[in-house]
């Protein structure tokens, strides 16, 4: 019995390493690509609308493959979709770096390709496979800890990019890109399902169908409720991933403060993410995500009506990298808590699919606002308005786990 808990506990350490470092991965080249748009508007000749449709098609895509990927690893294990998306994703960037990506083959590259790939190699997938190795007690502090991970990536690479455009083609840095997710995509295949004995602790009833968990799902408020703040979160910060570096420039302050305010979202975001995840294992998740929420409506108006000043881009970068990915750890605890892990990876999918409907309007809208009214003003209003929409939703979520018939 001491054998089997001790191989247990080794599967769960390595599908946490290994999530870890994919995320990392995927999570932290996404977070470059607003620093590569100077390179794609003078070599491509991409506009300020067309990128930003090109991040929402991406999101999109990421949303719609994150459910079906999410389907097939509940099934059959997150290795197999894992690894298939990575080679995808690799290919993408290799494409929009090497192939002419003019056009549709840049939207096709950027957003279907790359969406893909992110779709079965990011956050919604990797945590729900991750925290299924561990109790309830633990869940959320295991989910913080593969956020954080993403937020590493989200430090690192806008450092790395910068860095590399000092010595490289924007071109030759794609090709580096290329061989990471590569080495990441070999890496996947030690992902892990939990054991049967183990995955049975987690399951409120194993014998539900997909249909039955999926009717479930959409006949409770509460995961609605969800669905609606996790539009708001992707809209945010796809908006700001996307638009900030041009952004801060547009108002004046040091081109420098661009990578600077993305480098510093995915530092503090590690420290958000472990935060959130220890708070949400011992205090009501709702009431974590409605105060989140909150805070980046408050973060967003100083970030906009105070004066312009590199120190104000550090603080914004600062106090919204801290409340970035912090989103994760309570909403898919919630669903985990609520609804069990048996199908946890296409519960969890279908809520970030609403996260991606909101990555692609604030995206989209972003360069969208500019291009015709030469201002981002107008989505950052936005943003705050749905701030605090999403600090109302919130409160009314019913975080009790479901009373189900036990099957005889």
């Amino acid at each position: 019995m001491q054998e089997n808990k001790f191989l247990t506990s080794k599967a769960a350490l390595i599908t946490l390493l290994i999530g870890c470092f994919v995320v990392s991965v995927s999570m932290g080249i996404r977070q470059t690509y607003g620093l590569f748009f100077q390179f794609f508007e003078i070599d491509l000749n991409i506009s300020s609308t067309f990128f930003g449709l090109a991040i929402g098609v991406q999101a999109i895509v990421w949303g719609v493959f994150a459910t079906i990927f999410g389907i097939i690893a509940d099934k059959y294990g997150a290795n197999k979709v894992t690894i298939v998306a990575l080679f995808i994703y690799a290919f993408g960037i290799y494409a929009l770096g090497n192939l002419n990506s003019t056009g549709f083959l840049f939207q096709l590259n950027l957003g279907i390709l790359v969406g893909i790939g992110l779709g079965g190699a990011a956050a919604p997938i990797i945590v729900p496979t991750v925290t299924k190795h561990f109790p309830n007690h633990n869940r959320a502090k295991a989910a913080g800890l593969v956020t954080a991970s993403a937020s590493v990536g989200m430090f690192l690479y806008p450092i790395l990019s910068s860095t590399l455009f000092k010595y490289y083609e924007w071109q030759n840095v794609f090709n580096i890109y290329v061989f990471i997710i590569l080495s990441a995509a070999i890496l996947s295949y030690f992902l892990k399902q939990p054991s049967t004995h183990e995955g049975s602790q987690n399951n409120q009833n194993s014998n539900q169908t997909l249909s039955e968990a999926f009717k479930e799902a959409f006949g409770h408020k509460s995961y609605l409720f969800l669905m609606a703040g996790f539009f708001v979160c992707g809209f945010q910060i796809t908006l700001v991933a996307t638009h900030v570096p041009k952004y801060v420039i547009e108002r004046g302050l040091d081109g420098w403060t661009g990578p600077a305010i993305l480098s510093l979202i995915g530092l503090f975001n590690i420290f958000g993410t472990l935060t959130m995840g220890y708070l949400a294992d011992k205090y009501s998740k709702k009431i974590l995500l409605s105060g989140l929420y909150f805070l980046r409506g408050i973060t967003i108006i100083l970030f906009l009506f105070l004066p312009g000043s590199n120190f104000l881009a550090i603080g914004f970068g600062i106090c919204f990298g801290f409340l970035w990915l912090a989103t994760i750890p309570a909403t898919f605890g919630i669903v985990a808590q609520v609804f069990g892990t048996r199908y946890l990876s296409m519960l969890s999918g279908l809520i970030f699919l609403s996260h991606q409907l909101g990555s692609f309007s604030g995206a989209y809208l972003g360069g969208y606002f500019f291009d015709n009214f030469g201002s981002y003003d107008y989505a950052w209003y936005l943003s705050i308005a749905l701030s605090f929409f999403a600090t109302l939703m919130h409160l009314p979520i019913d975080e009790r786990p479901l009373k189900r018939a036990t099957a005889v």
